[in-house]
């Protein structure tokens, strides 16, 4: 008896599609560049046409929103398990330092617009608003430990944030540039060493 492969719903169709999307644009990005993203250029990368990227993102900032989105949120795994506090900022700065060492497609992606988004008013309102939210999770981790009595009481949050979202894409961006020489694994427990003394309570 031959049994019918199940067909996939209408939801599962779109997040495929959405995939495929952004897999295709952050191959755009890496191999010709942040001014060769457009949606005509995405689609027939994706084998997809231009009206379905459309359909699916409304437009090139809804795409470049899409994809900062799904490449930040899975970049470390297993934060989300871990309640604020020392121990999940310093797994978040080891994990992100780990993850540097076989940068991806789309990790490559993230960096390249992140750093052209300074310069570029059409990524710049996405990746403020990324940053924004990495650094709040870096904060709460930080007001997590001043209360827990793991992190220093004199300690700015906000401070501390911006200092290791600076730090960590830093590396990131040095790492693509020179993979040989800047050797994140052994860098990993440094960071990891320099941030558990700089907050420590004790």
């Amino acid at each position: 008896m031959t049994v019918e492969p199940r067909r996939r719903t209408q939801a599962e169709r779109r997040e495929h599609t959405e995939t495929a999307l952004i897999a295709a644009a952050a191959e755009v990005v890496v191999e010709s560049g942040v001014r060769a993203l457009t949606l005509a250029r995405v689609g027939e990368r994706a084998g997809y046409s231009r009206g379905i990227v459309t359909h699916q993102f409304g437009s090139k900032q809804g795409l470049v929103d899409a994809l900062a989105r799904a490449i930040q949120g899975g970049f470390v795994p297993g934060l989300t398990e871990m309640a604020p506090g020392l121990d999940r900022l310093l797994a978040l700065v080891d994990g992100y330092v780990h993850g540097l060492t076989a940068l991806t497609t789309a990790n490559r992606a993230f960096l390249l617009l992140w750093a052209e988004a300074a310069t570029a008013s059409e990524l710049a309102p996405t990746f403020r608003e990324r940053d924004r939210a990495f650094r709040a999770d870096l904060r709460e981790d930080v007001e997590a430990g001043i209360a827990a009595g793991t992190i220093r009481d004199d300690v700015d949050p906000a401070a501390v944030a911006t200092a290791v979202v600076g730090q960590l894409r830093g590396i990131g961006l040095q790492r693509m540039l020179d993979t040989e020489d800047v050797d994140t694994e052994r860098l990993r427990a440094d960071v990891v060493a320099q941030w558990r003394r700089a907050l420590s309570a004790g």
